[in-house]
């Protein structure tokens, strides 16, 4: 019998298949190894931290092999996440990316910049929403039902806490995206377009 996909806690052993679905992922749902040359890079900013410093949240989608082919990271009190991401995280990776000097010339630039501005997670309009989010499912497994077992898990763990509330920011590129945030119960949350055209959403934990 053919073993069943499932959604389980994260292992440490999973992380380098959590590198590899971000990096597969991030260019708006796409591959982005051809846009930013260095695979570390976008893992380092939206996948590793995370499961770093709250490895208890993140939930991935085993293939049934063992395989991790998709997750959702996130943190249960997003401004003491960005304190750890200035104070231990940052100067762990910051001799391999260097903040760049002056204005961004490449997509590498432009991330890397991020990476060294964690304080723009940081919103007044976020606060109801203090938990935020990011999910990635490689294209063969999307589409299945397996992005909303795994958000399920995440917001029951996130609830089972005491956080009323998450949110998350994502690309207006990334259309399917927001069609399934959409169907998950996520609105639109009213913030200022500091980083490029992109969507704030929320929901409660509660489902």
């Amino acid at each position: 019998m053919k073993p069943m996909p499932f959604v389980r806690p994260y292992r440490v052993s999973d992380r380098p298949a959590l590198g590899e679905v971000c990096v597969l992922t991030a260019h708006n749902g796409q591959d982005s190894s051809g846009i930013y040359p260095d695979r570390e890079l976008m893992p380092t900013l939206f996948a590793y931290p995370y499961v770093d410093h709250e490895p208890e949240l993140t939930r991935v989608l085993d293939d049934g092999y063992g395989r991790a082919v998709g997750y959702i990271v996130g943190t249960a009190d997003t401004p003491r996440f960005v304190q750890w991401f200035r104070d231990a995280w940052l100067p762990a990776v910051a001799d391999r990316y260097p903040r760049p000097g002056g204005a961004p010339r490449t997509p590498t630039d432009e991330m890397t910049g991020l990476l060294h501005d964690p304080e723009r997670m940081v919103q007044p309009q976020l606060a109801p929403f203090p938990a935020h989010l990011h999910i990635d499912l490689l294209p063969p497994w999307q589409g299945r039902g397996y992005g909303r077992a795994l958000m399920e898990a995440f917001l029951d763990a996130l609830h089972e806490k005491g956080v009323p509330a998450v949110h998350l920011c994502m690309a207006r590129a990334n259309t399917p995206a927001r069609a399934f945030y959409d169907r998950l119960g996520f609105r639109e949350i009213d913030v200022p377009q500091e980083q490029g055209p992109v969507w704030y959403l929320g929901r409660p934990t509660t489902r």
